[in-house]
């Protein structure tokens, strides 16, 4: 356990930081959930809408840029929005 004060004050900074990391990568991890479902859905179907997948997709970059700011590297974060980007232009 932390003695000085600035280490605990350090500790409980870490603790909130990361609470909020996790739960920023839960919400890209069902952004990217719900678009491989929607592309299951969509190579299933013909007549499938092309908007929902352009809004999923807008949906992870979202979350993915805004990870980016703290946990995710640019440069992952860059291939993570390239690679899903393939996927819906594949459907289309």
């Amino acid at each position: 356990m932390p003695r000085t004060r600035s280490s605990k004050k350090a500790l409980k900074q870490s603790l909130r930081n990361k609470i909020f990391n996790d739960r920023r990568r839960r919400k890209i991890k069902q952004a990217i959930k719900d678009l491989t479902k929607q592309l299951g859905q969509a190579k299933s179907s013909e007549n499938f809408a092309k908007d929902v997948l352009e809004e999923k997709l807008k949906n992870i970059y979202k979350q993915i840029d805004k990870g980016a700011k703290r946990f995710i590297h640019p440069n992952k974060a860059a291939r993570l929005k390239s690679k899903y980007a393939k996927l819906v232009s594949k459907i289309k």
